[in-house]
């Protein structure tokens, strides 16, 4: 099974779809809130970037390298955000889980961790990895308090890893879920899930 393949995964709070240009309105308008591409330490297209972006995912994807979803609120059907599988490694049976942004609108709504479930299910349990990897940038520290509650484990920084697209130096937090990990991990994201989709039961 190709890890490049991109099928729709499902859960009650997010649906992950093959990413295509037919997301780009959607996602256009998601960034808009708070200019999201303005954010310094990380890199989110700005609308007028949109299409390049989806295209640029989706050669990447043509050429064997990446796994690229649309991240879609399950309770309205709309676009708001991507999401990659990179650092494909299928001898290795290791990828990383990056490019990942959602609009401002879905922070806290459950989505994040509802998409995370589906990408280490499909890691883990459909591909057979045994590694998974998730990076961010040092100053990123709402993205690194986030993948530590997952379980994940730092491994270390890679100082000086990246020249930014501002001139600035890019110190990346290298982030890994083991095999042996993932159940205690899936655990907790069930268990928190549950907490999420009960509250909104009772509102």
């Amino acid at each position: 099974m190709s890890f490049s393949a991109t099928p729709v995964l499902e859960h009650a709070l997010a649906r992950l779809e093959p990413l295509s240009q037919s997301h780009r309105d959607d996602l256009a308008d998601a960034v808009t809130p708070g200019e999201l591409w303005r954010t310094w330490y990380t890199r989110i297209p700005s609308p007028d970037e949109m299409v390049a972006e989806i295209e640029a995912r989706l050669a990447a994807q043509a050429r064997g390298e990446v796994a690229p979803w649309a991240v879609v609120d399950a309770a309205t059907g709309r676009a708001v955000g991507m999401t990659t599988y990179l650092h494909l490694d299928e001898h290795h049976r290791r990828l990383e889980i990056g490019s990942t942004w959602l609009g401002r609108d879905a922070h806290g709504t459950g989505i994040n961790p509802a998409m995370k479930l589906l990408l280490l299910e499909r890691a883990f349990d459909v591909l057979g990895c045994i590694a998974v990897e998730l990076r961010t940038h040092w100053h990123n520290h709402q993205s690194r308090a986030a993948i530590a509650r997952l379980g994940a484990h730092q491994d270390g920084v890679l100082r000086q890893h990246q020249v930014w697209h501002d001139g600035t130096l890019r110190d990346t937090v290298v982030f890994s879920i083991l095999d042996r990990e993932w159940p205690a991990v899936r655990s907790g994201l069930e268990a928190r899930l549950a907490t999420r989709m009960a509250g909104l039961e009772v509102r």
